[in-house]
């Protein structure tokens, strides 16, 4: 079984800032938390740049949706993976089902954490 892996995608509320505008707003109060099951979660990439004063480290994911699922992920959202959180990276590739177009097969998405 290769879709056992769990995770939480963490969707920002808005909110008026004092300039009229209307912007995220990821405090706990505001976010809306969806729990996604059956996905597949792989290393995808890891990089590292030392400067003088610190080093940065990127660390990406690769998720898969197990076929004929298609987990409510967006590009703006925040996710939560074994403690972690991390940021979805780019739009969500939604595969078509070969033989109905109009379903999707599964859903695969990046996402990157960077500390330092």
């Amino acid at each position: 079984m290769l879709f056992r892996q769990r995770l939480t995608v963490v969707r920002p509320g808005t909110r008026t800032d004092r300039s009229g505008s209307v912007v995220d707003d990821w405090s706990p109060a505001a976010v809306t938390r969806i729990p996604v099951t059956r996905v597949n979660v792989q290393p995808n990439q890891q990089t590292e740049q030392v400067g003088d004063t610190r080093t940065v480290v990127t660390t990406g994911l690769r998720v898969l949706s197990q076929p004929g699922t298609d987990p409510d992920v967006r590009a703006a959202d925040r996710i939560e993976y074994e403690g972690l959180t991390y940021e979805v990276d780019g739009e969500v590739a939604r595969w078509p089902d070969p033989v109905n177009s109009a379903r999707v097969h599964h859903a695969e998405f990046t996402m990157v954490r960077v500390t330092g």
